[in-house]
């Protein structure tokens, strides 16, 4: 599976933007996805997460009532909706694909190449 993150950008607090992941291979229906995000400084970290057909999604204490993800087998695409953005969710955002254990730790088996969130005060 190949993955190509694209949305972010600037935005001011309280802005919103949304992030999308495109998935190249046959098995993108039948694996689970999840978003985590690395800031200067700190460990990268598990934002969000979706089952292979949508009907669980997990999230971050830091993400809960703020985020969304979603995904579109059809079209072999994961999003994640970012609402109410903080300057504290700066990062590199990466998708991800089949993970090996517990969706929070970025032991997963596919990444992306990552796409800038930059949040001004």
């Amino acid at each position: 599976v190949q993955l190509q993150a694209s949305g972010g950008g600037l935005v001011q607090a309280g802005g919103s933007l949304r992030l999308s992941c495109a998935a190249s291979g046959r098995t993108f229906s039948s694996i689970n996805m999840g978003w985590f995000r690395h800031a200067p400084g700190k460990e990268r970290e598990f934002v969000a997460g979706v089952s292979w057909s949508g009907g669980s999604t997990y999230y971050a204490d830091s993400a809960k009532g703020r985020f969304t993800i979603s995904r579109d087998n059809a079209k072999n695409t994961v999003y994640l909706q970012m609402n109410n953005l903080k300057p504290e969710d700066t990062a590199v955002y990466y998708c991800a694909a089949g993970p090996r254990g517990v969706y929070a730790k970025p032991d997963w088996n596919y990444w992306g190449q990552g796409t800038q969130v930059t949040v001004s005060s």
